[in-house]
């Protein structure tokens, strides 16, 4: 993992730099901004593999940070909020958020999510020798670009949201569990106190839906998981 970059927007220099060094014990090149307006300006102009961004930043917060980086790049995304804040998680994962640290964390736990967050994104981009193309009736998937189409408009999705809506469209007509898709998806048991994939399928259904798909065509089955029909 030598070659894999990761920017660090935290204003706490103390845990940045504790969180810099432990990335790069682990062989990871990492960069480190305390600012919001210059962490979302390097965001921009450089290639990042992951971002490890704060909420709480002087002179721009994470979700404009998130909001506007979504716009043109989708660079995985692993926000770091206040232990409970559970509402500011469900709208990072609504703007498009990947994963999340909640303060105070285990800088093992931060290594276990770095890494499977790291994979995920590694294997969208490993697909040349996978069948790249999808398509049902006015939706178009390619997960060599993940680019969907729907009735020709271009939807934007994360990383995440591509491969959980990938899954679903392949596997259209079958109820597909929460544990299989926290496993497949997000590479972590499934625990009923974790709505991170709620938040997904929701962001999902919503851009679908804003491209003109019915929004019963993604089915929430309480007790049981999610149907594409």
């Amino acid at each position: 993992m030598s070659a894999t970059r990761i920017l660090i927007i935290e204003d706490d220099i103390t845990l940045s730099d504790q969180i810099a060094r432990l990335l790069q014990e682990k062989g990871f090149n990492t960069e480190q901004l305390f600012d919001g307006q210059k962490g979302l300006v390097r965001a921009l102009q450089k290639s990042f593999d992951l971002i490890l961004l704060d909420l709480l930043l002087p002179s721009q917060n994470g979700f404009s940070i998130l909001n506007q980086l979504r716009k043109v790049k989708q660079t995985p995304v692993m926000m770091i909020t206040a232990s409970g804040a559970e509402q500011e998680r469900i709208e990072g994962y609504r703007k498009g958020a990947d994963d999340y640290l909640p303060k105070p964390f285990n800088f093992t736990e931060m290594m276990l999510r770095v890494e499977a967050l790291l994979r995920r994104s590694r294997r969208q981009s490993d697909l040349t020798n996978q069948t790249t193309q999808l398509t049902i009736d006015n939706l178009q998937l390619n997960r060599r670009t993940q680019q969907v189409l729907f009735d020709e408009e271009n939807v934007e999705l994360t990383p995440i949201q591509f491969k959980l809506l990938w899954i679903m469209a392949e596997n259209q007509h079958e109820v597909m569990s929460k544990a299989f898709l926290y496993q497949s998806v997000l590479d972590r048991p499934f625990s009923r106190f974790d709505r991170s994939l709620d938040m997904h399928l929701s962001r999902v259904r919503k851009k679908l839906v804003e491209a003109g798909m019915p929004p019963e065509r993604l089915v929430t089955l309480h007790g049981k998981g999610y149907r594409f029909i």
